[in-house]
């Protein structure tokens, strides 16, 4: 700490996002990224930018790359921000939209970075608890607030809430915003985008980190009503004019324009994880339903976080969070069938030596 920090940064508790190592061969499943790579379209169009006109500052507002989001969901261009990755995206809608003086409302168990976001921007909060199951229920946001935020598929469970309940919440609460975060939709989910013409309370943010596999590019995006748009371009134009590069427009756009490359990655990462859930339920494992590209799985008989180490002295890498109600459940990206077989054949190998030790 350093005598030159202001108050508010002494106060600041940031967000710690999933390890990634610098040492070669080994089984990486703690971040979510995609297995497979992105479009080849994608990266023919980023090399294609590659020439002088790097000298250039890019399109400050993305339009190409609006236009393309646009036309995938049929929304207009005007419905559409683009920003640098969507924890960026997320930094502006809570900036711009969650400021009310009533508090925030979010599931206990959910993306870290919200109570980050709301301690950046002194913006009051308050969890509502999953159920049992670990599900959001609709029926516990029915009471004041400044606005709700929830991942969907939430993270790091993996739960999907069906269109239907969105759709209850959302009447529940015309006075409030209500963001969608979609980063893992594309896995098991229909988005809420096809609500957003019907609810003018509705924004839904995404990402094209996973489901199209370019988390190193940063690249997130929301859609909404225009009204709301028009706020997050005002935090933009007033924080960063040019938040995407010539590469990224170009390179996320081309991405949206693929649909068959992401349609069939999107199918493998849904047959693996799907194979994973049964392997991990052979071996004693209980594993949540999941529409994304993580498992989140716990076994009555292990410890989580000694469970984790021990995989991670074997080369793979899971993520385990300590917060209480969670700190048994490991979450597992789903990776090549290679890489979730590797899981497997470690997790065998702790499964036998317990099971001939010592009773589960």
């Amino acid at each position: 700490m350093s005598k030159f920090w202001s108050p508010f940064v002494k106060n600041l508790v940031p967000y710690v996002p999933g390890e990634q190592p610098k040492l070669s061969r080994l089984v990486k499943l703690n971040t979510n990224e995609n297995p497979y790579g992105p479009s080849p379209k994608a990266i023919a169009a980023m090399q294609a930018e590659l020439n002088d006109s790097l000298r250039l500052y890019p399109d400050p507002n993305g339009e190409r790359l609006k236009q393309a989001i646009a036309d995938y969901y049929g929304v207009q261009s005007r419905q559409v921000f683009v920003g640098n990755g969507s924890d960026e995206v997320l930094a502006h809608i809570f900036h711009g939209l969650f400021q009310h003086g009533r508090p925030l409302l979010f599931p206990d168990v959910t993306y870290s970075f919200y109570p980050v976001y709301c301690g950046l921007y002194g913006i009051p909060f308050e969890v509502v608890a999953l159920d049992e199951q670990f599900r959001i229920r609709v029926e516990d946001y029915q009471r004041p607030n400044g606005g709700i935020i929830f991942p969907n598929p939430n993270a790091p469970t993996g739960c999907l809430l069906p269109l239907e309940a969105i759709e209850r919440l959302l009447k529940a609460n015309p006075d409030s915003v209500v963001v969608v975060d979609e980063a893992y939709v594309d896995f098991g989910g229909a988005t809420a985008i096809t609500l957003v013409d019907r609810y003018p309370n509705l924004l839904v943010a995404q990402t094209l980190s996973k489901s199209r596999s370019l988390a190193g590019m940063r690249v997130g995006l929301a859609v909404g009503h225009p009204e709301l748009i028009e706020a997050l371009e005002r935090i933009k134009n007033s924080f960063n004019s040019y938040p995407l590069d010539r590469m990224a427009i170009v390179g996320a756009a081309a991405a949206f324009e693929d649909r068959a490359y992401f349609e069939q990655t999107c199918r493998q990462v849904i047959a693996s994880r799907e194979q994973l859930v049964g392997e991990l339920q052979r071996l004693g494992f209980e594993v949540l339903p999941s529409a994304a590209n993580f498992v989140f799985a716990r076994h009555p008989g292990r410890d989580a976080e000694g469970l984790a180490a021990g995989l991670r002295e074997q080369g793979v890498i899971v993520r385990h969070f300590k917060q209480e109600r969670i700190r048994q459940f490991l979450r597992i990206t789903i990776g090549t069938p290679e890489q979730n077989q590797a899981l497997i054949d470690v997790l065998e190998h702790f499964h036998f030596i317990q099971t001939h030790s010592q009773p589960l």
